[in-house]
């Protein structure tokens, strides 16, 4: 199987993190408007989202991140910058 694209990962963590169906996961969508995340449930992605790739999002940072097309932007912003880790954007080794 072919390395899912950074929009599909992210898409597939707030999917099992939030208990949404896949279909209210579009770009536009709002964590805590349209996908009913409440603040313990934004530190739990952000945590998952700096696990899968590799990236660490200053709370600053995470306080900017509204919708789910944010969060897409700012991941592939931060790949570009490095985030890499030399292995073509691959998720890290498990600890």
């Amino acid at each position: 199987m072919a390395d899912k694209s950074i929009e599909e990962k992210v898409k597939d963590i707030i999917v099992e993190q939030l208990g949404v169906n896949p279909e209210q996961v579009t770009p536009e969508a709002s964590f805590i408007e349209d996908l009913g995340a409440d603040s313990l449930d934004i530190v739990e992605l952000v945590m998952a989202f700096e696990e899968e790739f590799g990236v660490e999002v200053p709370d600053e940072d995470a306080e900017k991140l509204q919708t789910v097309g944010d969060v897409i932007r700012y991941i592939e912003e931060r790949a570009k910058q490095g985030g890499g880790g030399g292995s073509g954007g691959a998720t890290p080794p498990e600890s």
